[in-house]
């Protein structure tokens, strides 16, 4: 759950609606308006999967920053972190909303054209009517596309545009009075390129191993869900900053599958090597070679889920399994959820719920989250 305190204090008008901490509804509050939103956690409490519901209002506001938005939701820890950095989305819109209805002076536009035209047409993917909001694309150095978005407001130049970008990290710009659209671009290609390797690392897994998730992953994506086996994966969260060290890494399978590489990797860690890629250093610290895509199917690991019979659900995939060897079924972890809080014979203590397998009736005892006992 989130921090409740921390939430009040960051949207005081936003209160949970239940006691396990998955709804919310109220109000937030940006420059003097209150909107109204309702957000509706999973179980788990992944923000990822959450569901955003507000009024036609903040739908309209925020109607050009949807791809923000979802963004944020994969990369923030917590909901309180989601909250602030939703408020002050929230002001760059309704700031570039006013300032769609500031007459512009002609230099403003003189300006623009001029800049334009220096830094290059063939770089401009989209500008909007009002020559407000403008799109430009950039390579970096392995090929890779890259967009940023430029909103301006009727003091450009002596006022910088707001930047949105697909990172993985916060894009600053260094800016002065004198600067222009050039001097965005190229901070643009430096930040590129400070960020090529943690690309490089996330391309080769990619490209190499079969990702259950993000299904598809943006740029700014900084986990991957790697298949290992038939219902047994791990997730990785890789630093940006620091791609090539040992990410944090979570097994998901059945235990008798999983304590085995939890152990090598523990016993293993002081042989991981900075200079070769994140990916070889995993399968060496494992001793496994990852399922191939060259050989394998994604259906061979994307196994549905055993009660709601569906691989994906809200956006989320089957992450539990039974731990026993002679079942081990797959479930998302909702599903599991209230499957075991429907039991007569489900026990639960404060957010951890005990009971039996739906296909093996197998009772286990298990110490984490809405698993099986």
């Amino acid at each position: 759950m989130a921090g409740s305190g921390t939430l009040l204090r960051q949207c005081p008008l936003l209160l949970p609606q239940n006691r396990e901490g998955t709804a919310y509804e109220g109000f937030v509050t940006a420059q003097g308006r209150d909107f109204h939103i309702r957000i509706m956690l999973p179980m788990d409490f992944q923000l990822k999967n959450a569901r955003i519901e507000c009024s036609w209002q903040l739908k309209k506001i925020l109607h050009g920053y949807r791809h923000i938005l979802k963004q944020r939701l994969h990369s923030c820890p917590d909901l309180v972190s989601f909250v602030v950095e939703l408020k002050t989305i929230l002001e760059i819109a309704l700031k570039n909303t006013r300032d769609l209805h500031i007459p512009r002076p002609p230099e403003y536009y003189s300006c623009l054209i001029r800049d334009l035209e220096i830094l290059g047409w063939n770089k401009v993917v989209y500008v909007d009517t009002g020559l407000a909001t403008i799109k430009l694309k950039a390579q970096d150095s392995c090929d890779r596309q890259h967009l940023i978005t430029l909103k301006l407001n009727a003091k450009y130049p002596t006022e910088p545009p707001d930047c949105l970008v697909d990172f993985p990290v916060q894009f600053a710009i260094s800016w002065m009075p004198q600067n222009s659209l050039i001097d965005i671009y190229n901070q643009f290609l430096v930040a590129l390129e400070s960020l090529k390797e943690f690309w490089d690392a996330m391309d080769e897994i990619d490209g190499k191993t079969w990702v259950l998730e993000p299904e598809n992953p943006t740029r700014s994506a900084t986990t991957r869900r790697i298949a290992i086996g038939n219902n047994v994966s791990v997730n990785i969260e890789v630093d940006p900053r620091h791609p090539n060290m040992l990410p944090e890494c979570y097994f998901l399978g059945a235990d008798h599958v999983v304590n085995p590489l939890r152990i090598k990797l523990n016993n293993n860690m002081h042989l991981w090597d900075p200079e070769i890629s994140l990916l070889q250093n995993l399968k060496d610290l494992l001793d496994i070679d990852f399922p191939s895509r060259a050989v394998l199917e994604k259906s061979d690991f994307a196994k549905d889920c055993g009660i709601c019979y569906a691989y994906r659900l809200h956006g989320a995939t089957p992450d539990q399994v039974c731990h026993d060897p002679r079942c081990g079924q797959p479930f998302h972890q909702a599903c599991l959820y209230e499957w075991l809080q429907g039991l007569p014979s489900s026990r639960q203590s404060f957010n951890v719920i005990f009971g039996e397998c739906p296909y093996c009736n197998k009772v286990r005892e298990s110490k984490e989250n809405y698993r099986l006992n």
